[in-house]
């Protein structure tokens, strides 16, 4: 036996949810747990996560999938489906602080994620020790004006076929559309600020200029657009006016791991449908 989750989005239209159950009954297979959303009940955008089991032996994936593309061929549907038994494979790039990376590696490792990271990439030797001292490949990638092409091609070339999707932990180098187009998969990345507030460089500094009282983080896939790409986790802590530059650092170093690692995991857990330039969190 085995798990699949199917995320669908679809014109919203009467009898979805109906169609895809029906399937799933035919196949004598079982649902274990469905959540839906439409951005309007008249004429919006439908949203599902469906997670089920099937006989594979009797029903195998290619066969499935097929089906599944037949049926949402009549919905005008968009659709992915994915298998408990896969794991993901993601690749990290980092710079010099390395505290986001340092949490997703210890929650790999105590099995809080369920993933597979097959290399770190980064333009600093700072995190080498912490990352073979998991028994993970590092690779230094230094980057300057005059090395940055022929650095980013190097760095698509390691991670293009060995994983899945990649998160920027905080990698402080912007990846060129090229870059994005080419790799085709998924990037996550996270910013120390609650976005879309404090954009570019030095949020922090941004922040403390303009007197919040609340700082955040936000994690989120990324695109050519610097910092407005679709938002999967913000959060937030308070602050006062006794904080200066480095305390909001500090205070935000932890938002900064939480996001990130909520925004990872939901992933993993293929909970988030991307939307035009939002998501939907189903689950």
């Amino acid at each position: 036996m085995e798990q699949a989750i199917l995320l669908i989005q679809c014109p919203d239209q009467k009898g979805i949810i109906a169609k895809f159950s029906n399937f799933v009954f035919e196949r004598e297979a079982n649902i274990i747990s469905s959540y839906q959303h439409s951005t309007d009940p008249d004429g919006g955008r439908f949203f599902m996560r469906m997670k089920f089991v099937f006989d594979n032996e009797r029903y195998p994936e290619a066969s499935l999938e097929s089906d599944i593309e037949e049926l949402a061929s009549t919905l005008d549907a968009v659709w992915q489906i994915h298998y408990e038994s896969k794991v993901m494979r993601m690749a990290i790039a980092v710079s010099r602080f390395d505290h986001c990376l340092a949490d997703l590696l210890y929650r790999v490792r105590s099995g809080e994620l369920r993933v597979e990271v097959p290399l770190v990439v980064s333009n600093h030797e700072d995190a080498r020790e912490l990352v073979e001292g998991h028994g993970i490949a590092f690779h230094y990638l230094p980057v300057s004006k005059e090395t940055k092409p022929e650095q980013e091609k190097r760095f698509f070339e390691l991670i293009r076929d060995s994983s899945d999707f990649l998160v920027l932990a905080r990698y402080m180098q912007v990846l060129s559309e090229d870059f994005l187009t080419g790799y085709g998969k998924d990037i996550i990345n996270i910013h120390h600020s609650f976005l879309p507030s404090f954009m570019g460089a030095n949020p922090y500094r941004q922040a403390y200029d303009r007197g919040v009282k609340i700082i955040g983080a936000t994690a989120h896939f990324a695109t050519s657009t610097l910092d407005q790409g679709p938002i999967i986790d913000q959060e937030v802590g308070r602050v006062t006016h006794k904080d200066k530059v480095e305390s909001l650092k500090a205070k935000g170093r932890d938002l900064e791991k939480l996001a990130l690692a909520n925004a990872i995991r939901m992933y993993l857990e293929h909970r988030v449908i991307r939307y035009e330039n939002k998501t939907i969190i189903l689950g």
